[in-house]
């Protein structure tokens, strides 16, 4: 059974930094897309970055520059480095496996697994 946790999430003013982590049990890395989508309330999934089975990177456009995904295997952790942090970036953020990579855009429509996220609120 593949069990997904976030941490790191908090409060942090416009232009400051968070490195959200994904603890993963149960789940070999490359097996499946995985990454992280964020949501606000009542709103849709928004894909925000994801490896590939086959090890490629894709971010949103609105994050690109901004925030970095990496995985350390050994630990089975996923990471998401944020920086240059936006008010509009306030959301409730969640790690996923099953996501699709679309015209280098990342996708979580189907997806397999998810965690129960972790809150990232941007004060301007």
């Amino acid at each position: 059974q593949v069990q997904l946790r976030e941490s790191g999430g908090g409060s942090v003013q416009a232009g400051g930094s968070l490195r959200l982590s994904c603890t993963i049990s149960g789940y070999t890395f490359s097996r499946y897309c995985i990454g992280w989508f964020r949501q606000a309330p009542g709103k849709e999934r928004e894909g925000v970055a994801a490896i590939d089975s086959d090890g490629s990177i894709s971010y949103a456009d609105s994050v690109k520059g901004r925030f970095t995904i990496s995985q350390d295997n050994a630990k089975n952790i996923l990471y998401l480095q944020m920086n240059s942090l936006k008010p509009e970036d306030t959301r409730m953020y969640y790690c996923a496996t099953g996501c699709v990579v679309a015209a280098g855009t990342p996708g979580f429509y189907g997806i397999y697994d998810w965690g129960k996220g972790t809150l990232v609120t941007v004060s301007s």
